[in-house]
């Protein structure tokens, strides 16, 4: 019976490790994963477009030269944009893609370059437009079926969007940007149908991509690092993880040192007042 593989609390994310940013090599890769999985974040996301379409394959080499590693660690990946890149030469501009036949056939590709025969989590990257539910739900249960894929999912979605792909497929993660400075899924309805339908989030970019907070939610953040002993970024994802619906942060750096220091936050816990201080510093006003 469908269901949502076990996923660790933190998620490590990948997007950085190929030419888009730290260019490892199978080494670095491998370094990476291992230092993780001994911190026990034993998620790892991904999308067919990072590094423009390399970093999976990057990924991937690793696994084929130690594929008991496969078992210890569960995949995430996203599929369904269109990116113009040389890897890619027939992609004119930048589209978006759910169709049934894309969808299989970047499932295939995800499978071969990853050296593996099964993704835990296949996320839709973007909403589509053009989207047709049952389309979807075809390419998910072939996938399904077969034991390609394990779980599917979104990511972006709106809650109506998710709504109407739920009529067709069984949606178990949706991937979206929340931060203490991006406040919009508290409010929008996206983590109340999260609780509501058993779907879990996950959190990209949630120390806001590494823009500098305004200046009263440093203050605030800071002031409850020191009182906890520890850095404002950890603060920043504890504060997430209090969340009821269970926010899965998605970490994407590059440094060992900051996957350490990220363990930090399962240990902390802010009652409902600090939790509310930091919210109010990030929207700059009080709740009514």
């Amino acid at each position: 019976m469908y269901s949502t593989p076990w996923m660790s609390d933190i998620v490590v994310g990948t997007m950085r490790w190929g030419i888009w940013d730290a260019n490892y090599n199978t080494s670095d890769y491998q370094r990476m994963i291992e230092k993780s999985l001994e911190l026990g974040f034993t998620t790892f996301d991904h999308a067919d477009i990072y590094g423009d379409h390399t970093t999976e394959a990057g990924f991937g080499e690793v696994l084929k030269v130690q594929p008991a590693l496969r078992e210890q660690l569960e995949i995430v990946t996203k599929c369904g944009i269109l990116r113009v890149c040389e890897q890619k030469p027939n992609h004119y501009i930048k589209a978006y893609d759910s169709s049934k036949e894309h969808i299989l056939r970047s499932a295939e590709d995800s499978l071969r370059n990853l050296k593996t025969d099964y993704i835990d989590v296949l996320l839709i990257h973007r909403p589509d437009f053009l989207m047709n539910p049952d389309e979807v739900g075809e390419a998910f249960e072939l996938l399904y079926r077969s034991g390609k894929v394990r779980s599917f999912g979104v990511s972006n979605f709106t809650s109506s969007q998710v709504e109407l792909l739920s009529s067709a497929v069984p949606i178990g993660v949706h991937q979206l940007e929340i931060s203490a400075n991006a406040l919009q899924a508290f409010s929008d309805g996206t983590l109340d149908q999260c609780l509501k339908e058993g779907i879990v989030p996950m959190a990209w970019s949630p120390l806001g991509g590494g823009v500098n907070f305004a200046a009263s939610l440093n203050e605030e953040l800071n002031k409850w690092a020191n009182h906890f002993s520890t850095t404002s970024q950890v603060v920043a994802l504890a504060w997430l993880m209090q969340h009821p619906a269970g926010i899965l942060p998605v970490i994407g750096t590059t440094k060992e040192e900051n996957l350490e220091k990220a363990k930090d936050a399962l240990s902390i816990s802010l009652d409902r007042q600090q939790w509310y201080s930091i919210y109010q510093a990030s929207t700059g006003s009080r709740i009514p």
